[in-house]
């Protein structure tokens, strides 16, 4: 056998346990359903601002006033790595998803969409909506807490539990889909919500058709992935830095 022939041969099995390595940690983790964005390169503008008002109804998980100069609309899944990474409670997920979504606090230069969003809602210079969009395929129990929670008054509270690291576990490894972890779920969430209250409104399924309603609402609205976000009719598909979305804002306010 010759020299040259050795080598290709060992490179072919370098490759191959290689990429075995690769696709084994990266299983571990999820696949991310949206490629991370690289720029601040915003979807073709497809949606109305009557579509947009049409989502701030009694049904939905709405903050804020439907009139105000800036509408915003997210389409998230709980159990979405990059829908963590926007919401910037789990700095230890944005981390690990690439140096251009380490948080500033961390030293970083991300800013965390959610976060922001939060704040012009509560100076009453935006209104809000959350959907449900099906992202990483773990999140459906997740929601319907959610839509419980929001029924409570503690979406927020909720919200913010389920998205740090612990939840992102929770919710991918322990709970999932699993209707009879009611109460797991019901359980780590006691501190932000009585937990007897929100397993029996997760039992009752009450919101388990809004998810369907959801996705159908997202197709609508021209869904491309999670987290994704309509800026009064600016579509941002994927984790942008709220950097990204500034030009945005400042525009509508």
């Amino acid at each position: 056998m010759s020299k040259e022939t050795i080598i290709v041969l060992l490179l072919v099995v370098a490759a191959f346990f290689g990429g075995y390595y690769f696709s084994k940690s990266e299983g571990a983790k999820g696949t991310p359903t949206v490629a991370t964005p690289t720029g601040a390169q915003q979807a073709v503008t497809e949606v109305t601002i009557d579509q947009v008002k049409a989502l701030f109804n009694d049904k939905n998980i709405v903050f804020g006033d439907k009139n105000s100069k800036l509408l915003i609309a997210e389409f998230s899944d709980p159990s979405c790595p990059f829908c963590h990474v926007a919401a910037g409670t789990n700095s230890e997920l944005n981390k690990e998803m690439g140096s251009q979504f380490i948080l500033k606090a961390d030293g970083g230069t991300y800013v965390a969409p959610e976060i922001e969003i939060k704040k012009l809602v509560d100076s009453g210079k935006a209104g809000f909506v959350w959907l449900y969009a099906n992202g990483h395929g773990n999140g459906e129990l997740a929601t319907q807490a959610l839509y419980c929670a929001n029924e409570s008054g503690k979406f927020w509270q909720v919200h913010d539990k389920l998205m740090t690291q612990e939840g992102y576990e929770l919710i991918n490894t322990t709970v999932k889909n699993d209707k009879t972890k009611s109460g797991v779920m019901a359980d780590f969430l006691k501190g932000a919500i009585d937990s007897n209250t929100l397993k029996d409104c997760i039992d009752s399924e009450k919101y388990a058709s809004r998810l369907a309603e959801d996705m159908a609402t997202a197709s609508q609205m021209g869904f491309e992935g999670t987290p994704y976000f309509i800026l009064n009719t600016t579509r941002f598909a994927g984790a942008y830095s709220f950097t990204d979305m500034q030009s945005v804002v400042d525009e509508a306010i």
